[in-house]
């Protein structure tokens, strides 16, 4: 499997809340890290409680992860990725921009450092060409690179 497969099917086991799609990508010792001071952002350590973080965080938010870009070389990987999600009260979803840097042992996630901010309202990068680069877009939630298993534009 291709690091862009490996990490598109993580991303659309995250999306689907989905333990079994998970716990196929992730290295038994996976730790996850997460930029401080977002909320939960304590490292999350071990495939199975860290599949079932995911999914807890799906079912609350009505996430939908899509990968908009991808760079890989062996063993370690980075993307762009966009969350979008609904926030407690909201009526419409919003986005998240974020980029995250993968270790990968054995075929498997084995290491995951997350850069984003999470806020109630969607954040990106200021004046950047999303649409005209293949992006996600909120209304659209696939990009050029990533179609997620559940279907485009509704939550999970």
């Amino acid at each position: 499997m291709t690091s862009k497969d490996l990490i598109t099917r993580y991303y659309d086991g995250c999306s689907d809340g989905d333990v079994d799609v998970l716990l196929s990508t992730l290295h038994p010792d996976v730790v996850h890290y997460f930029l401080a001071p977002n909320l939960g952002s304590a490292p999350v350590a071990g495939a199975e409680h860290l599949a079932r973080y995911w999914r807890k965080v799906t079912r609350a938010i009505q996430a939908r992860w899509v990968v908009d870009r991808l760079v890989g070389d062996g063993d370690e990987a980075v993307i762009e990725w966009t969350m979008f999600w609904l926030p407690a009260g909201a009526d419409e979803r919003v986005a998240t921009r974020g980029a995250e840097w993968f270790v990968l042992r054995d075929g498997l996630i084995a290491e995951i450092r997350s850069y984003y901010q999470q806020r109630e309202a969607t954040t990106e990068l200021d004046a950047f060409p999303y649409a005209a680069r293949g992006y996600s877009l909120p209304g659209q939630e696939y990009s050029a690179l990533h179609r997620p298993s559940s279907p485009e534009g509704s939550p999970t």
